[in-house]
């Protein structure tokens, strides 16, 4: 059951960009599974993606691709991973489907797969899907292909936006997908962002990185890591705005300011639909040495079965996080400076259980659809916090039956 989960809007169109979806019957039936991006010449595409070493056959593609691009196709059902040579070609052949109808080189197209791991796509079906989807493409495609690329989602996810830089207006529209297998390392399951901005393929490729460290990798739901993961954004450069020709500068910054509140909210939205999530929990850890030791307490607090259960349950089982935090594996954490509250409730300081501590308030907070746990390490100044979920019967319904 969705946490919270805010209905997708009417999506609008980015200049430049057309979309097609179709039923290719790749995995699901009576369902769109396959989509066709088209872009106008010169846009170029920035993008990071998974860290898993048994990446998917696009993925290892579209890494190569990231620059000036004319297409992209995505497939749901079947991730084309652990696949080999011949899903590099599988990939291959079908972006030459879509280069041929646009007289492009092969390169210049993205794939993009996510599903079943281990399976070989249906080449034949692929292919006509892609000639039946350029077919039907149109500016305002956006929130059918929402709707396509999902796979344990429940809901589509997608976001318009528009702010000004260098005091002309810049036009943004994003989509996103996971539900599960999600511990996002530089990127997220699936999510494309296409935006009317100019800029370099460089600038858009520090662009993607930047707004996936202040979003999409600030979520996880399980702690794996999909071989799938990918986040590109596509820039037409068909606003009248300034060209962004370097990282760091002022303009680059409003740039990324610009976008940021869209990517976060999209990055939200994947955990509010997470696999059988039923709580939506902010882990904020603060008083580190170093950004990294405080990210590396929430993880693992956010990790924990153990706590994950009990935030299920609405239980405030407070030790459950003290023994999460002690097993991060911080060098020299002093036990008898750690604090922890639950929302606004003081559970622990230096260490110790408050003495007016009133387990009920604490159970009240954690019963609540979404709540923050909060932890104080008391040896900095550091502070980070990330996103995550409750483990409930769903999740593992969910996946235990996942290819039946």
């Amino acid at each position: 059951m969705p946490v919270n989960l805010p209905e997708t809007l009417p999506l609008r169109p980015i200049d430049g960009v057309r979309i097609g979806s179709v039923t290719a019957n790749i995995r699901y039936v009576d369902r769109d599974d396959l989509v066709v991006m088209v872009f106008d010449e010169g846009t170029v595409a920035g993008g990071v993606f998974t860290q898993n070493a048994f990446q998917a056959a696009p993925v290892i593609l579209s890494r190569q691709r990231m620059g000036h691009v004319r297409g992209a196709v995505i497939n749901s059902g079947n991730a084309n991973a652990a696949t080999g040579d011949r899903g590099i070609e599988d990939a291959r052949s079908y972006c030459s489907t879509l280069a041929g109808l646009l007289d492009c080189d092969e390169s210049q197209i993205l794939p993009f797969s996510t599903g079943v791991i281990g399976e070989f796509l249906p080449m034949d079906r692929m292919n006509e899907g892609v000639r039946r989807a350029y077919e039907s493409i149109r500016s305002d495609g956006w929130n059918d292909a929402a709707e396509a690329i999902l796979t344990t989602d429940t809901a589509p996810k997608g976001l318009s936006l528009s702010f000004d830089l260098g005091g002309e207006g810049v036009n943004a529209t994003g989509i996103v997908k996971g539900s599960g297998m999600m511990r996002p390392d530089m990127a997220t399951l699936l999510a494309y962002v296409a935006t009317d901005a100019s800029m370099t393929p460089e600038v858009a490729n520090s662009l993607a990185f930047d707004l996936s460290e202040r979003s999409f990798n600030r979520l996880t739901v399980d702690g794996d890591t999909s071989t799938s993961d990918s986040f590109v954004i596509f820039a037409t450069g068909r606003s009248h705005a300034p060209r962004i020709d370097q990282v760091g500068t002022g303009r680059y910054k409003e740039l990324l300011d610009g976008l940021t509140p869209m990517i976060r909210e999209l990055a939200m939205r994947i955990l509010r639909d997470a696999e059988g999530a039923s709580k939506f929990i902010t882990v904020r850890v603060e008083g580190g040495r170093t950004a990294q030791e405080c990210l590396t307490v929430a993880y693992t607090i956010a990790h924990s079965p153990l706590v994950k259960t009990a935030a299920f349950a609405g239980d405030p089982n407070w030790g459950r996080i003290f023994m999460a935090i002690g097993r991060a594996g911080i060098e020299d954490l002093d036990p008898s400076k750690v604090s922890l509250n639950i929302d606004d409730v003081p559970i622990a300081r230096n260490g110790l259980v408050v003495e007016d501590y009133v387990e009920e308030r604490a159970a009240e907070r954690m019963s609540e659809p979404e709540f923050f746990v909060q932890v104080g390490l008391g040896r900095g100044s550091a502070a980070t916090e990330i996103w995550t979920t409750d483990l409930s019967y769903d999740y593992v319904k969910i996946n235990a039956e996942y290819r039946t």
